[in-house]
């Protein structure tokens, strides 16, 4: 979250994601559009020097992002409408709050057989060929 929506704000996005998971992220893939944040330099730099696969969808094609826009649409419906924020600092603290701390690890996904996001990750980690965490 940030005043612009730049190769900076992306950078940084992906440097608190990898803090957030220990700092190992490597064969992470990161799916994005095909906005210039993503195809920056800087943010090609990034995921290359942290092991980070990227993956763009195909031009003009919106259920290439699918799973980024439902979140977006859950985090707003299920967290930011629902809150007031009195500082920009306030709202990115608190809406990380949210991610990590609810999103990511209690919050059921019917897409994940009704686990956790974490929970759904680790089944898969100890069975990569089980079709879901159910």
């Amino acid at each position: 979250m940030g005043a612009r929506h730049d190769a900076e704000l992306v950078v940084a996005s992906l440097n608190m994601a990898t803090a957030t998971r220990g700092d190992d992220v490597r064969g992470v893939i990161f799916h994005s559009d095909r906005g210039s944040e993503y195809v920056s330099r800087r943010f090609r730099r990034s995921c290359h020097r942290l092991g980070v696969t990227q993956s763009m969808g195909r031009v003009g094609s919106c259920f290439d992002n699918a799973v980024s826009e439902a979140f977006n649409s859950v985090l707003k419906a299920e967290y930011v409408h629902r809150h007031t924020f009195t500082t920009r600092t306030e709202a990115q603290l608190r809406t990380a709050t949210w991610i990590t701390g609810f999103h990511n690890n209690r919050r059921l996904h019917s897409v994940c057989g009704y686990h956790s996001p974490i929970d759904y990750e680790r089944n898969h980690q100890a069975d990569p060929t089980a079709e879901s965490a159910a």
